[in-house]
């Protein structure tokens, strides 16, 4: 089996933790009122990295919740990534100054596609993470709410080149459902791009998932619901940290 990175999520809507299915915000449940409380729990069981994602910047189009990144970011050692509405090189700013130490961008890779390369050449490829969503195998951008025709794989390929070496795919499909996840577009995507730092997203329902990512050699996972809602025990991750 190989190695994986676990990397929990902590979505955010008006400074609270919460999820939603498949990009709806009308199915928003609420985990906790706190989420550096949620950081926390997670760096005591030996978690190192984060991933956090203003819903309300995604909605808004412009950095919302960045108070919350900085309290996370701020008070405990996890290493945090953050996406959700970053469209300006201001955004990115104040992201960093928060105490991000990576940034994704998903719908400005589409939109503003100039925009985002200067991110790839100010901050360089450890720095910016490019967030591909796909539904039936073309991209979604804006929190999902719109389809594109911009094919997954090739759309990666394109920003490969251009010098991004992480990407975070999630099949919106799967997102929020507890169903299991998109492994063989992974193996596919990796089977083009064997170098890249594919981190899987959305629908791990249980430690089985993150166990047949990591067999199909997925550098990386990002999951959330899974864990609040008890499928998965903190412990149970440490055998993979």
């Amino acid at each position: 089996m190989g190695k994986i990175d676990i990397i929990p999520a902590i979505d955010i809507i008006e400074g609270k933790c919460v999820r939603l299915s498949q990009g709806d915000y009308a199915s928003k449940t609420i985990y906790n009122e706190d989420p550096l409380e949620v950081a926390r729990q997670f760096e005591d069981h030996g978690i190192r990295r984060l991933h956090v994602v203003d819903l309300d910047g995604a909605k808004a189009g412009h950095i919302i919740n960045y108070n919350t990144l900085e309290k996370i970011a701020g008070k405990t050692n996890l290493v945090v990534d953050f996406g959700g509405g970053l469209k300006t090189s201001d955004d990115l700013l104040v992201a960093f100054e928060c105490g991000a130490q990576m940034v994704t961008g998903g719908s400005i890779a589409v939109k503003n596609p100039d925009e985002f390369e200067r991110w790839i050449q100010n901050y360089g490829s450890e720095k910016i993470i490019l967030g591909a969503d796909a539904k039936d195998g073309n991209i979604a951008v804006t929190g999902w709410l719109e389809e594109t025709d911009q094919k997954l794989i090739p759309f990666i390929q394109e920003y490969h080149k251009k010098g991004i070496h992480k990407v975070i795919c999630t099949d919106i499909s799967k997102d929020g459902m507890l169903q299991g996840t998109a492994t063989e577009l992974y193996k596919e995507i990796l089977s083009e791009l064997p170098d890249l730092y594919l981190v899987a997203s959305g629908g791990v329902s249980n430690i089985k998932d993150i166990e047949q990512l990591a067999e199909a050699n997925v550098p990386a996972v990002i999951f959330g619901k899974a864990i609040y809602e008890g499928r998965i025990d903190l412990k149970d991750l440490e055998r993979f940290l």
